[in-house]
């Protein structure tokens, strides 16, 4: 009976050992999940900011009289302008197209992917507007359509970093 007794007894012990390093390597599996998603969380934001940042002052740009901005038709899209700058206006386009870039790399949804194309094509269409009107000339529907893809790109966004809707007076530039 003793060694039934001990049989039983260890292999309870085993089980019990077993159990428990299940449940912990299971706990240890879920936190490394949450830090995981949590600094591609973190990425996510900083991308995304960079991203608008550079995206403002590149529109700030063109809203500036003094900015020389030239426009050529599209290679391949027939009526679209593409938007050349000058030495001094290059490194806004270059930062809003390297942010761009890496919003697009980091971002898991298709849906914000699409919203960072649709806002940088806005402002690239500003842009192409500038470069034959003056700075206070540009129609207000480009800016409308513009703040629109913001507003889209935000939403999308705060989707996709599951925070809040915005609120529904939030608009664009004021």
């Amino acid at each position: 009976m003793n060694v039934v007794s001990n049989g039983i007894t260890a292999a309870v012990t085993l089980f019990a050992v077993l159990l428990g390093g299940w449940l912990s390597t299971r706990g240890q599996d879920r936190l490394w999940r949450r830090e995981h998603a949590r600094q591609w969380r973190d990425i996510r934001l900083a991308a995304y900011r960079d991203f608008l940042t550079a995206y403002r002052e590149y529109v700030a740009f063109t809203r500036d009289p003094a900015a020389n901005i030239s426009a050529v038709p599209h290679p391949t899209r027939l009526g679209k302008m593409m938007p050349f700058f000058d030495e001094i206006g290059r490194p806004y386009m270059e930062r809003m197209e390297a942010t761009k870039t890496s919003a697009r790399l980091v971002s898991e949804w298709p849906a914000t992917v699409n919203a960072v194309d649709q806002l940088v094509r806005r402002a690239r269409k500003i842009a192409a507007t500038r470069a034959t009107h003056d700075a206070g000339d540009i129609p207000a529907g480009e800016f409308q359509e513009l703040w629109a893809a913001e507003r889209d790109f935000l939403a999308a966004a705060r989707r996709e970093l599951g925070l809040s809707p915005m609120s529904q007076g939030a608009t664009g530039w004021t």
